[in-house]
């Protein structure tokens, strides 16, 4: 039986191994309720009735378990995806005629998404607490590198020319670095399926030296209510991110895994939180839109103005973030 659950995200500064803070933002989907995919039963063929001269029995097909719940999981997506449209979600629509934006909710959004934690760790648990926060941003050029798994390779070119043009993108959005790179990034993406990032831990040793353990936790333990995440990272312990890491179901549908994309490279950015206030948006708890809207557009811009700095909070930040929505609405680029 399948139940939803809200779309979350996480933040929490972490002193930890060589990464200092850690930001999470995790893109849930659906929840499967009282359901392990793991000890599902494999499927069987049922041989014919008897009769008087009986058939030889079909051989059966034996599938790895591994195969078997990459399916599954292809399929509860899949599912997902098709209801979630049906539903008249995962907008595609950059500037929705039924909810034009004003000054005063671009003021509100930034507050709410990029000066507020949704989630916090406790025990190296995830849990729900909303909390005020500082800003955060990278002041280095962001170098994103795409990993593919094996399960992927179909995935390779497509998404590599989607990552390439968001990239530029988002660079124009906040006149911040921000490019796809073959070699040498520092904000890594892996695309993997369920088998690959259960046994992630090796890779992610090798591409990000010193990564902890509460990272290589959630990521090997990623439930299945969880579509993606991005976790950003700032050596120094302060509010500066040096490093990212986004991890995308290799299993998601087309739409679903664009709208990943979308919105985990924008997080990994310095947009860490999601409401359900915040519309029209892709960092909404409803994944009513699946692509970038202007309203997200906005946020970009006003989060690397340089008049906000790294560490800032909502009562610092607030008149100069009222000032900078005003100019935006203005016609300021």
């Amino acid at each position: 039986m399948l139940r939803a659950v809200r779309q979350g995200q996480q933040c929490q500064h972490l002193r930890s191994g060589a990464f200092g803070g850690l930001c999470l933002a995790v893109s849930g989907l659906l929840a499967l309720s009282g359901c392990d995919l793991a000890q599902q039963p494999t499927p069987v063929v049922t041989a014919p009735a008897a009769s008087a001269a009986p058939l030889p029995r079909p051989q059966r097909t034996v599938m790895p378990q591994e195969q078997i719940i990459d399916d599954r999981v292809t399929a509860h997506f899949a599912r997902l995806e098709a209801r979630r449209v049906a539903d008249g979600l995962l907008r595609r629509e950059r500037n929705p005629r039924d909810l034009p934006i004003t000054e005063r909710d671009i003021e509100q959004a930034f507050v709410r998404i990029a000066l507020h934690d949704e989630y916090t760790l406790i025990g190296g648990q995830l849990v729900e607490r909303k909390t005020p926060s500082t800003l955060r941003r990278w002041d280095s050029p962001v170098r994103m590198q795409l990993h593919f798994g094996a399960s992927a390779d179909a995935l390779r070119r497509p998404d590599t020319a989607f990552v390439t043009n968001y990239a530029a993108r988002l660079a124009s959005l906040t006149r911040h670095p921000v490019s796809r790179v073959d070699s040498g990034g520092n904000f890594h993406i892996l695309v993997v399926n369920e088998a690959e990032r259960q046994a992630i831990a090796p890779r992610l040793r090798q591409i990000m030296p010193g990564v902890d353990a509460v990272t290589l936790d959630l990521v090997r333990n990623l439930p299945l209510s969880v579509s993606c995440l991005v976790l950003a990272y700032a050596r120094g312990g302060d509010d500066t991110y040096t490093d990212a890491l986004a991890i995308i179901r290799a299993e998601l549908p087309d739409l679903s895994r664009m709208a990943c994309y979308y919105e985990e490279l924008a997080q990994g950015l310095g947009l860490p939180n999601d409401s359900p206030r915040v519309r029209p948006s892709l960092f909404n708890d409803t994944a009513e839109f699946a692509v970038l809207t202007e309203l997200d557009e906005q946020l970009l811009r006003m989060l690397y103005n340089p008049r906000l700095r790294p560490g800032m909070r909502e009562p610092e930040a607030r008149p100069i973030i009222r000032q900078i929505a005003s100019e935006l609405m203005g016609g300021a680029s």
